[in-house]
């Protein structure tokens, strides 16, 4: 739905099938068709008779003068120096697919294997190959299956997600933060807390969507695409992408639903799926039906959302069932949560006899309502998520017992490496408590992992803290406050959303 239609009725788009190979998706979604695009022979004499720039800068220069333009021809943007930038986009360390072939191993030659590529994916000979499946823990024991693709569709993927990010960074709305360039999960954690700390916030909906990525249905993704993207080559290369399925065995399993996790192209594909299914629609919802504030906050497939009535967070939250479900999509029924949160919640809840305020999850961080201990004020207090706490000690537990028998300065230089990646992500202000508990139950970890080694040898605590000090980093602030970063990053021109 635009933000700009007059209608402030919930429209509830039906499937229907496709006539063609590609039909349509304005007509399923109650869209009209895009003004002057579908006999064009290309994307850049759309809006003017001067060609653009042949390159992803005129392509992106295009996206943000028309947002109703369809590109027609978008894979001749597919080059050599486009692979080879996707190329060293890619994790050095990931593990090969079921072509054993590593990055570094790739290298060799590479840009006679790239010019190959390249030749294969315009003459249309390019095809992908299935994943390989592996599973990953989750912090609440449960398992997410992870996709492992062979590096030539990584480096290909990565090309074809340069190209949509050129269009669709025009069209995506300011309160999604996922998967975005220079956007990340602390921006997303800074706007939920200045909107909660400058807008009359008084309920928090913590939307949880139950198994995003494998429920995305292959015709919505196709659809939804064609809003923008006319290009039948580059359609039919991700659809190869979402039904090339995985290895089971000697024999591929295809995949009829679902977009893979751990495929290069997933996260874009799914900020495009929700961009339609969910941010416009929740824009306009705001501004035609709420009574009072609304703010939205989305990373992937993580919502957050702020009300200043319950009235408008109940109807809300009845609405997103409807429309998610128009999509395939569904609410964790025991994940997706209203609570009452914001600066009158302390007061609020003690007056109704009630225990503190609620608390809510995002992004490895739970979400307390507290007040300052000097001035008095409403503050939110962010600290690391228990659960993932406890996972991530469970996993250096039993990587120390692999290490058992390295030196002393090898396991050091790991758990340097370990700590300072953790304080990266959650030394923010308030959470110093949970930082501190983190090294100390590495600290008790590592010395009973030593006095394992030997029946004889013992190390008291003191010495032991001595030797730690070598490699454990020191625990500072890292991050700065929330209000301070957000308005440096938009600098007064984006408030609030």
């Amino acid at each position: 739905m635009h933000a700009d239609e007059k209608s402030d009725k919930v429209i509830v788009p039906k499937k229907q099938p496709n006539n063609g190979e590609y039909s349509p998706a304005e007509a399923v979604e109650g869209r009209t068709l895009p003004k002057g695009n579908t006999g064009q022979a290309t994307a850049v004499r759309t809006l003017s008779r001067v060609a653009a720039s042949s390159g992803l800068a005129g392509v992106r220069q295009v996206a943000r003068q028309g947002k109703d333009v369809q590109f027609t021809a978008l894979l001749h943007h597919i080059t050599v120096p486009l692979l080879a930038d996707s190329y060293y986009a890619l994790k050095r360390g990931s593990a090969p697919g079921i072509d054993g072939i590593t990055w570094q191993a790739y290298g060799n030659n590479l840009y006679g294997k790239l010019i190959e590529l390249h030749s294969r994916i315009h003459a249309g000979c390019y095809r992908a190959r299935p994943a390989r499946r592996t599973m990953i823990p989750k912090a609440d024991g449960s398992e997410r299956p992870l996709n492992i693709l062979c590096l030539e569709d990584k480096i290909v993927q990565q090309a074809v997600v340069y190209v949509l990010e050129a269009i669709y960074e025009a069209d995506f709305m300011g309160f999604s933060y996922g998967f975005r360039p220079g956007r990340g999960q602390h921006d997303a954690l800074d706007a939920v807390s200045v909107g909660i700390l400058r807008k009359p916030i008084n309920w928090v909906l913590d939307a949880d969507i139950q198994r995003f990525f494998d429920a995305m249905d292959h015709d919505w993704i196709m659809k939804l695409l064609q809003h923008r993207i006319g290009d039948k080559r580059l359609l039919r290369l991700i659809r190869k992408w979402l039904k090339v399925g995985v290895m089971n065995g000697d024999h591929a399993e295809r995949n009829e639903v679902g977009s893979p996790q751990g495929a290069v192209i997933s996260p874009i594909l799914a900020n495009i799926y929700l961009h339609y299914a969910f941010d416009l629609w929740a824009h306009t919802w705001r501004q035609r039906r709420a009574s009072g504030d609304v703010i939205i906050i989305r990373y992937a497939d993580d919502v957050v959302l702020g009300f200043e009535h319950e009235a408008d967070a109940q109807l809300f939250q009845q609405h997103l069932h409807q429309r998610l479900k128009a999509f395939e999509l569904n609410l964790h029924p025991d994940k997706t949560r209203l609570i009452r949160f914001g600066r009158h919640a302390i007061r609020d809840r003690k007056r109704l006899g009630l225990r503190k305020p609620e608390t809510f999850d995002f992004l490895g961080f739970t979400h307390y309502c507290s007040m300052a201990r000097r001035s008095g004020n409403f503050i939110i207090v962010r600290k690391t998520i228990k659960k993932r706490l406890r996972a991530t000690l469970k996993r250096i537990k039993a990587e120390l017992r692999r290490r058992l028998h390295d030196s002393v300065v090898d396991t050091g230089k790991w758990l340097s490496r370990v700590l300072q990646g953790h304080l990266n992500y959650f030394s923010v202000s308030g959470n110093s408590p949970s930082i501190w508990l983190f090294f100390t139950e590495v600290r008790k970890l590592w010395l009973k992992s030593l006095r394992r080694r030997s029946q004889k040898a013992y190390i008291n605590w003191g010495n032991f803290v001595r030797i730690t000090n070598r490699f454990f980093p020191r625990i500072r602030l890292l991050h700065p406050h929330p209000c301070y970063r957000f308005d440096a990053r938009t600098r007064g021109r984006s408030p609030v959303r």
